[in-house]
C-alpha cells in the first residue's frame, strides 16, 4: 500500500498507541477511530491484553455499535465486538503453563494468567503483578499455586518482573518451551507465553482472509516489542513517537506520541487525507 491509498483496515495496539499513560482514550482518538469505522475501514484492536482488559476500551469507542474486531493476548483470541463472535482461538497446552509457572518460582519473578473474570497470581501486590492489572483494570485474585490454579486451558501466561531477573527466566523458557509454545517479551519487565505460531502478524493474516483484505492493505499502528511483527507484516507501518527505537526500526511513518492523540493523526493523515474531519 503507498500513502495515498487508503487503508482498508486498521489495527490499533492499546497500551501506549491507542490510550494514554492513564489508560484512557482522548476524545480526538475516539472520534478519529470511529469516523475510521464508519468510512468502512474494519478497525482491529490487536494488543497483548486479555479480552477482561479490552472490553472497555472497545465499548468506548462503539465498537459494539459500528462493529469492529478484538484480538486479544496477542492473538491468540479474536472476536467480533458487535456479535460477541469468537472467530478464532487458540490455547495454551498444560505443560507450558507447569513450565512457566515453575520457572518464575526458580528466578524469583511472578507468574500470572487470566480467566474471562481477571486475573490470577501468587503474589497479586507484586510491583509488576500490580502494573498489568491496572493496565486492564481487572480484578486480581491470588492462589496459593499457580499452576494448580489454572484449570481451564489459558490463552496465555506472563512472567513478570525486573528487567534483569527477567533476562535468564527468558533465556530458560525460550529454550525448554521450544517447539511447544511461543516465548517473547512485550516490554523489557513482561515475558508473553503464547500458542505456538501466535503472534498479532499471524492473527491478523487469519482474519485478513475472512473479511478479505489483504495485509498490504493493513494500516497498523503500535509502540511496544510485541508490535513488530505486526507492523512488519502490514502495508503501512506506524510507530508512536513514544515507541521503542526498535519498533520505530519498522515503522514507515512516526506518529505524534500517545500522549499527543498520535492515533488520531495517523488516522487523519492516511484515512482521510490529512482532513481532521470527514
Amino acid at each position: 500500500m503507498t500513502t495515498a491509498q487508503k487503508p482498508r483496515a486498521l489495527a490499533l495496539d492499546l497500551d501506549g498507541t491507542l490510550t494514554n499513560s492513564r489508560k484512557e482514550v482522548t476524545s480526538r482518538v475516539r472520534d478519529a477511530v470511529r469516523r475510521a469505522a464508519l468510512a468502512g475501514v474494519r478497525v482491529i484492536l490487536a494488543s497483548g491484553r486479555p479480552v477482561v482488559g479490552m472490553a472497555h476500551v472497545a465499548d468506548d469507542l462503539g465498537l459494539d455499535e459500528v462493529g469492529g474486531y478484538v484480538l486479544a493476548n496477542n492473538g491468540s483470541k479474536i472476536i467480533e465486538w458487535r456479535s460477541k463472535e469468537t472467530v478464532f482461538e487458540a490455547t495454551l497446552p498444560r505443560e507450558a503453563v507447569e513450565e512457566a509457572c515453575a520457572a518464575a518460582r526458580a528466578f524469583g519473578v511472578d507468574a500470572l494468567a487470566y480467566d474471562e473474570n481477571g486475573l490470577f497470581s501468587e503474589d497479586p501486590a507484586a510491583p509488576y503483578v500490580e502494573r498489568e492489572r491496572f493496565n486492564n483494570s481487572a480484578f486480581a485474585t491470588k492462589v496459593d499455586d499457580l499452576a494448580a490454579a489454572v484449570t481451564w486451558d489459558p490463552n496465555k501466561v506472563m512472567v513478570v518482573g525486573e528487567p534483569d531477573a527477567l533476562r535468564p527466566a527468558l533465556e530458560h523458557l525460550s529454550m525448554s518451551l521450544s517447539g511447544i509454545a511461543d516465548v517473547f517479551l512485550s516490554e523489557p519487565y513482561f515475558i508473553e507465553v503464547t500458542p505456538l505460531g501466535i503472534r498479532k502478524d499471524a492473527a491478523l493474516g487469519v482474519l485478513a482472509d475472512r473479511l478479505g483484505f489483504g495485509l498490504d492493505e493493513l494500516m497498523a499502528c503500535g509502540d511496544g516489542l510485541n508490535d513488530i511483527p505486526m507492523l512488519a507484516c502490514a502495508g503501512l507501518a506506524v510507530a508512536m513517537d513514544n515507541a521503542y527505537p526498535e519498533t520505530k526500526a519498522h515503522a514507515d511513518w512516526i506518529a505524534p506520541s500517545n500522549e499527543e492523540d498520535g492515533v488520531a493523526a495517523a488516522v487523519d493523515r492516511f484515512v482521510f487525507g490529512g482532513r481532521a474531519c470527514c
